[in-house]
């Protein structure tokens, strides 16, 4: 089946297309793309032109020609570019199994017009990403492979999709997009963090507290439940945080990582493109609680929350993690 015809230029059609919905706004493809290329830059800004020429005289008053929307050129690090956006239509989204009404679709191609040399074939099909699904013939590698990997993790941000080579879609369910990082310039002890993931499992406990030769907290807090698996929270000082960060004040952050994360009951599920049932009802119980667990921490200390495609999160889009409407989270506490 061949998605977005008439949508993508042909000189276009054959690169990988990221599909960003539009739905509330134009997405600032930018932003995503500087939370994991170093190198981001607009060559050429996207635009609109005016139409070839507007309609004269009284019986046509008011039907002037659309602008245009003309592309722009997005450098992403130091061999690919992003063209775009290209508007893409309700008709075309529904053909890729996404229910946005609008979207904004973008090729990404190498800088040189030349193609990427890929790797061998997979030896195996079950990557969350679909990666290996839809490259089934050469793996890519290095830059290229890098650049599919962003294009998923920013489909799966926004709800949106992409198309490997133009063809193969790759449309990751946002749900599964679970685990999150909080970077504050406050430590809390054990004893002040504890008890909030206790409300959410009363069985948490501390397995580990090794503060540092200088004082900084590193400790480990796991809650288990015997069907959801466990809520791991493990906090430290780091050196390193998220790209994503950079384009913030140095204020708005600090070095004290609050890494929360779920482990299932069968670990191997989280490699899988389309995982259980059961571990998707797990999952989903478990993601409104990280989030419930996240949103207190945040309002406590403060910081920046990051999502774990290294993407900065508002506190609003966890809220909506906890809205039994939204997602069927059946409830924010986990199965004890």
């Amino acid at each position: 089946m061949t998605f977005l015809a008439g949508v993508i230029p042909a000189e276009h059609a054959s690169g990988h297309i990221l599909i960003l919905p539009s739905t509330h706004g134009p997405v600032a493809v930018s932003q995503l793309a500087a939370a994991w290329f170093a190198d981001v830059e607009w060559l050429r800004e996207p635009s609109r032109a005016a139409g070839p020429r507007r309609v004269a005289g009284a019986r046509f008053r008011g039907m002037a020609q659309p602008e245009a929307l003309v592309p722009g050129v997005l450098r992403l690090g130091a061999g690919h570019v992003a063209t775009g956006p290209f508007e893409v239509g309700e008709a075309h989204l529904a053909e890729l199994g996404m229910a946005a009404a609008t979207a904004e679709a973008y090729s990404v191609a190498r800088s040189d017009g030349l193609r990427d040399v890929r790797g061998a074939a997979p030896t195996a099909y079950g990557d969350r990403d679909g990666i290996a699904r839809a490259f089934p013939h050469a793996l890519p590698q290095g830059d290229e492979l890098r650049v599919v990997q962003w294009m998923v993790a920013a489909a799966r941000k926004t709800a949106g999709g992409a198309l490997a080579d133009g063809r193969q879609p790759l449309v990751p369910d946002p749900a599964g997009s679970v685990d999150l990082g909080l970077y504050s310039a406050h430590a809390l002890r054990p004893a002040d963090v504890l008890p909030m993931l206790r409300s959410l499992i009363a069985t948490a406990d501390v397995t580990a507290d090794q503060p540092t030769p200088d004082g900084s907290p590193r400790y480990t807090l796991v809650g288990s439940t015997a069907y959801d698996g466990s809520l791991v929270v493990d906090v430290e000082r780091v050196d390193r945080v998220p790209r994503a960060l950079g384009s913030l004040d140095w204020r708005s952050y600090g070095p004290f990582a609050y890494r929360l994360s779920w482990m299932p009951a069968d670990p191997y599920e989280l490699e899988l493109e389309q995982p259980s049932g059961l571990h998707v009802i797990a999952r989903s119980r478990m993601r409104a609680s990280l989030a419930r667990l996240a949103l207190g921490l945040h309002g406590r200390i403060g910081g920046v929350l990051v999502d774990d495609g290294g993407f900065i999160t508002a506190p609003e889009e966890l809220e909506a993690r906890n809205d039994p409407t939204a997602g069927g989270t059946q409830g924010v506490r986990a199965w004890v």
